[in-house]
């Protein structure tokens, strides 16, 4: 029986993880979070529900590494994006522990959530908007308004702001670590790419958000569209993509998909995914594990809309509240 042990278990992501793993049948499923009340943390049994500190805390990376060798954790799920790049630090010495890592190789990661040094890793491959960073001479001119800015590095929808005239745009503060960047004006995509260690691009599917809640989409649908594969493929392949991401991609004036952002790591929309027919965290669980895994999947257009779900659980199994030093 395979042990895993899925970070983040308060995000829709590890939900999304965890439900994937389990279904399967020979795995023995970890869940851990800052929160003792993450929601999935209590979607596996009591005694393995595990607390760990915030992602940015100094003795994050070994605490998870210690409970990994406690537990005999054969892989390490992690689905928060500030746990990513200091988990892929330490790759090696969980490996020597008996620990792999399912997620995206360190340089990978830092040109990801590097918004800038993504823009330029991919530029010559496929369209990409144009981006400056703020407080450049080669941001200052030549723009046609609006334009988005947003912080260079970050999650989410945090930040992101339009600036209309040029006079707005003169006011922002580029002490912020911020980009200016080309808005476009068509439909939105997320594509859900999964890639063997190799490299190889396994499975692209897009995905239209329909509704979104927070952040989180509640109600998508899968859509075929090569355009919208092969760039978010190609795109895998300039980053170096192993594993798992969310590739952002929107229409440009002319139709043709530009770059926005790359997730990497699982997406919160993960289960629309999975129902199309790529179950993207059990196959990386047996290409992490040096197991055969197809060359190439694809996928149904299937919809999907999301619902509040309760579990309901005697006082005595949640899970104490963390000692302070």
């Amino acid at each position: 029986m395979t042990r895993v042990l899925v970070t983040g278990a308060g995000g829709p992501a590890g939900v999304a993880v965890i439900r994937s793993l389990q279904a399967r049948g020979d795995v023995e499923v970890y869940a851990a979070d800052m929160d003792r009340w993450a929601s999935a943390i209590y979607l596996v049994p009591a005694e393995r529900r595990r607390l760990v500190p915030a992602g940015r805390a100094p003795d994050f990376v070994d605490v998870v590494a210690a409970m990994c060798r406690d537990d005999r954790i054969d892989v390490l799920f992690p689905t928060v994006d500030v746990e990513l790049p200091r988990l892929a630090a330490a790759r090696d010495d969980l490996a020597a522990a008996g620990t792999l890592l399912a997620s995206p190789a360190l340089t990978t990661l830092e040109t990801c959530l590097d918004k800038l040094a993504l823009a330029r890793a991919c530029e010559r491959t496929v369209r990409v908007p144009r981006t400056e960073l703020v407080g450049t001479p080669q941001a200052l001119s030549g723009w046609d308004f609006p334009v988005i800015v947003k912080p260079r590095r970050g999650a989410g929808s945090r930040g992101v702001r339009t600036v209309f005239t040029a006079a707005e745009l003169d006011a922002v503060h580029a002490d912020e670590d911020l980009i200016v960047q080309e808005m476009l004006p068509g439909d939105e995509f997320s594509v859900d790419v999964l890639a063997a260690l190799d490299g190889s691009v396994v499975a692209a599917v897009p995905r239209a958000r329909l509704r979104v809640d927070s952040g989180v989409a509640v109600a998508g649908v899968t859509v075929h569209d090569d355009d919208l594969v092969e760039t978010a493929a190609a795109v895998a392949r300039a980053v170096g993509l192993t594993t798992v991401a969310n590739v952002q991609l929107k229409r440009d004036a002319e139709g043709r998909p530009a770059l926005l952002e790359v997730n990497p790591r699982f997406p919160g929309a993960m289960p629309l995914t999975i129902a199309a027919g790529v179950d993207m965290p059990s196959l990386t669980l047996d290409a992490v594990l040096g197991r055969p895994i197809p060359e190439r999947v694809d996928f149904a257009e299937v919809a999907n809309v999301r619902y509040l779900e309760d579990v309901f659980l005697p006082l005595d199994q949640i899970l104490p509240a963390p000692t302070t030093a």
